[in-house]
């Protein structure tokens, strides 16, 4: 057996995790980290990029932009679905390795096509189809790292995961405008775009934008390839993972995940774009990372706190909490082209997007308990080998559904900027859109309550 390949893994037992366990998951999810937050960047590099197109020479209409915005999240969304069962069947350390090296595709893609004001919408279209290879990575990184840690810290490493990994989100919003601002690779990736900014002529490197992340996915690969580990008893067919599609809960936990992580990489997609077109006289670049930044460095915080209070509890205050956060931006927003203050805007936001990062900790805490109290509960009274095989397949249900509600959740990135584009188009206005989000976390509420956090509540977790 390879030595990337460990025979024997019990992190419930306290004798083996601090021996050797906790030593060894740690390093795994420190490796996973940086690799997950360039799945980030890639997954969210059209956000920024579209803001600056014009400036290339590129011409595009506004509903143009609002789709290459969106695509990366439908592709994303749709290859974690398939992303959510590679991590049993191939293993955690070969599946990042080889699923970060992908993310090169994309980045290449970019610099080249960039280079060029006359490359067309089509192929803008599918390497934006193609930076979806970063968003389903998501879904694969949270169902490996799950496998490492015990029940009692499970939160607070797949907050850490996915809380650091979201930070890409916020670093390519931050870096991306610095990398097209200047000659980082010298002549080596192409000569730059001239373009006029308040009388005087400016240039503009856009195929940094993509060029910038290929020595860090490189050596994020090779990292993964050598230092991380796969798990033996963590194998697992498409088979054993596809009861997760007869569980209640995971279609339950999926429609919460909708409502946490659909929001933040919605938001961090479309608020470039909303904010241009509601304050046109703001740079979005200057303030976009401030939101995902908040929501990323939040996430490890609700999963901390739900360890702490339960996972239920806080996802049930934190949609309450999105509801107001939403209203407070609608009071923010301009009305038939009057009014409108873009501080309180951008404060309601950050709100809005630290409270999704909570949310995200507190749902992927919820899950692994979920399921492992539903196991357990299936085998009182058995014996001690049926309830030992019962946790081991609760681990393996948990990171399945891990990683299939990450898919559905990352629908959220393609619906809302797209709900953004089409109430502009049809109303002139966002607010619709944002009412409809209203209404979906009031769901989000209803459910978690009556599932979750009542009392009398089927499962409390």
């Amino acid at each position: 057996m390879s030595s990337h390949v460990l025979s024997r893994w019990e992190p419930e037992n306290p004798a083996f995790w601090q021996s050797s366990g906790e030593r060894v998951a740690h390093r795994n999810l420190w490796i996973s980290i940086p690799a997950l937050m360039l799945a980030f960047i890639i997954w969210s590099l059209w956000s920024v990029t579209v803001v600056n197109l014009d400036k290339a020479g590129f011409r595009f209409s506004k509903d143009q932009l609002f789709w290459l915005t969106a695509l990366p999240a439908l592709s994303g969304a749709t290859l974690r679905l398939f992303y959510s069962f590679m991590v049993p069947i191939f293993g955690g350390r070969r599946w990042t390795a080889l699923s970060t090296a992908s993310l090169l595709i994309p980045a290449l893609g970019m610099g080249f096509a960039l280079r060029d004001s006359s490359t067309g919408y089509p192929t803008l279209l599918v390497l934006s189809v193609l930076c979806g290879l970063g968003g389903g990575n998501f879904s694969s990184s949270m169902s490996n790292i799950s496998f490492f840690f015990p029940k009692s810290k499970k939160g607070m490493a797949t907050g850490l995961n996915a809380g650091l990994g979201n930070l890409g989100v916020s670093v390519v919003q931050f870096v991306a405008p610095l990398a097209i601002s200047a000659g980082v690779f010298g002549a080596l990736t192409g000569e730059p775009r001239e373009f006029i900014s308040n009388g005087t002529v400016q240039h503009i490197w856009l195929q940094n934008a993509g060029f910038i992340w290929v020595p860090f996915i490189a050596a994020a690969a090779l990292a993964a390839w050598f230092g991380m580990n796969d798990i033996a008893d963590a194998k697992a067919s498409f088979a054993d993972q596809a009861i997760i599609f007869r569980r209640k809960h995971n279609w339950l936990m999926c429609w919460l995940y909708v409502g946490t992580f659909g929001s933040f990489i919605g938001f961090s997609a479309g608020l470039p774009l909303l904010t241009k077109s509601q304050f046109p006289d703001v740079n979005p670049t200057a303030y976009a990372f401030l939101g995902p930044l908040a929501g990323a460095l939040a996430r490890p915080i609700g999963g901390w706190i739900s360890d702490k209070i339960g996972g239920a509890r806080v996802t049930f205050w934190t949609f309450l909490g999105m509801i107001l956060a939403v209203f407070g931006v609608l009071a923010c927003l301009p009305h038939q082209g009057h009014g409108g203050n873009f501080d309180g805007f951008l404060a309601m936001f950050i709100v809005l997007f630290a409270l999704t990062g909570i949310g995200n900790g507190s749902t992927f805490r919820m899950i692994p308990i979920i399921f492992l109290t539903d196991r357990q509960r299936a085998t009182v009274g058995e014996s001690i080998a049926a309830q030992k095989q019962a946790v081991l397949d609760a681990g393996k249900e948990s990171a399945a559904v891990l990683g299939f509600s990450g898919a559905i959740g990352a629908y959220g990135g393609f619906f809302i900027p797209k709900s953004f584009g089409t109430a502009l188009r049809l109303t002139g206005a966002p607010d619709a859109a944002l009412y409809c989000f209203v209404a979906f976390y009031v769901s989000c509420v209803a459910i978690t309550w009556w599932c979750y956090s009542r009392k009398a509540a089927g499962m409390p977790c």
